[in-house]
């Protein structure tokens, strides 16, 4: 029973080398995960759609299944392992994804569906070697870290946004009845897209505008000043080596 448990393991968890029934399991739950993701394209799905999401939810529970009958030869932690592997990040993604078959498409909780996506780059973690994929992989790898600065740069984003709406939306009450409009007009204004559906009209408040917008640019510069000199920085021990 274990041979086959260890079997079993080796398809559908990566391994540092990976094998051809790694790439096959990995290719084909890739394509179950994008066929999923097919209904939700579609306002009234056809009947053919209720098929296919029947046929998906099964390979999905089966996939859940046999991660969870596996998990003590990869966590290694005995008995134990059944009970912690369902609190781990990834599982619950799996599990909510599962359960999110079980919510009719108009209730609001049916986007957990998208969740679907994030097993797809648990997926993806089999093909490192291919040259997209490794790509991929050193940009996750620099976002870790530098973590620690792009925290810092969120937390000024989210303080900026929040002190740009508390401002405009004591200047200009009339234009922004609720702090939502003023928060989602700072947020707008932070990333520079502007989409002309609620703005100020007081000289006071365009003035307040033109400030965020050009701090905004500032601010929204910097993750990318990050992670690209993290690149640079990645390239240059490359060619040191």
């Amino acid at each position: 029973m274990d041979a086959i448990r260890r079997r079993i393991l080796s398809l559908i968890e990566p391994a540092e080398e990976s094998t051809i029934g790694n790439k096959i399991y990995a290719f084909g739950m890739f394509a179950v995960i994008v066929a999923s993701m097919i209904p939700l394209a579609s306002r009234e799905p056809p009947e053919t759609y209720r098929v296919l999401e029947t046929v998906t939810l099964i390979l999905f529970v089966a996939d859940y299944l046999l991660r969870l009958g596996t998990a003590d030869l990869r966590m290694k932690q005995g008995a134990m392992s059944f009970l912690r592997y369902p609190l781990g990040p990834m599982a619950i993604c799996d599990l909510l994804a599962i359960l999110s078959y079980l919510i009719p498409v108009t209730f609001p909780l049916h986007l957990l569906r998208l969740l679907r996506l994030v097993r797809g780059v648990k997926v993806l973690r089999i093909f490192k070697s291919f040259r997209i994929v490794r790509s991929i992989s050193m940009l996750l790898e620099i976002i870790k870290e530098q973590r620690s600065a792009l925290y810092a740069v969120c937390l000024l984003a989210l303080g900026y946004i929040f002190i740009c709406a508390l401002v405009i939306f004591n200047v200009e009450p009339e234009t922004f009845p609720t702090f939502f409009d003023a928060v989602y007009w700072a947020t707008v204004s932070l990333t520079t897209v502007g989409y002309g559906d609620i703005y100020p009209v007081s000289a006071a408040g365009r003035v307040i505008s033109m400030l965020s917008s050009v701090f905004g640019i500032a601010i929204i510069a910097l993750p990318a000043g990050i992670i690209t000199a993290g690149f640079l920085d990645r390239i240059r021990k490359k060619k040191d080596d």
